[in-house]
């Protein structure tokens, strides 16, 4: 079985687009995916799967139907299933999200 270490910035450099997560790992039934994000997305919801948002460069901010958090390099925060959320970023941010695979 060969062994490969994943480069996290090399994949980072190879994201052109914003707002569409590329999978760099799996582990058991989650990915790991990165993406690039900057504006606002959409209010959306995942039924029945936490969702896990690491900053790894940049600043984020998620709103919630009921308050905000914001998250910042070096922290990870975790969006309840069923929470209805819309992320955003001010700048370009950088980010690790783990979920559940067939999430989007």
């Amino acid at each position: 079985m060969p062994y490969q270490v994943i480069n996290i910035n090399e994949n980072l450099a190879k994201i052109n687009e914003l707002w569409s997560p590329k999978v760099v790992g799996e582990i058991n039934d989650f990915q790991f995916k990165l993406i690039k994000i900057e504006g606002d997305f959409i209010w959306h919801e995942h039924q029945g799967a936490d969702k896990v948002f690491m900053v790894l460069e940049g600043e984020m901010f998620i709103d919630f139907r009921d308050g905000q958090v914001k998250i910042s390099k070096g922290e990870i925060f975790i969006v309840p299933g069923g929470a209805e959320q819309k992320p955003f970023a001010e700048k370009e941010c950088h980010v690790m999200l783990v979920e559940p695979k067939g999430y989007k």
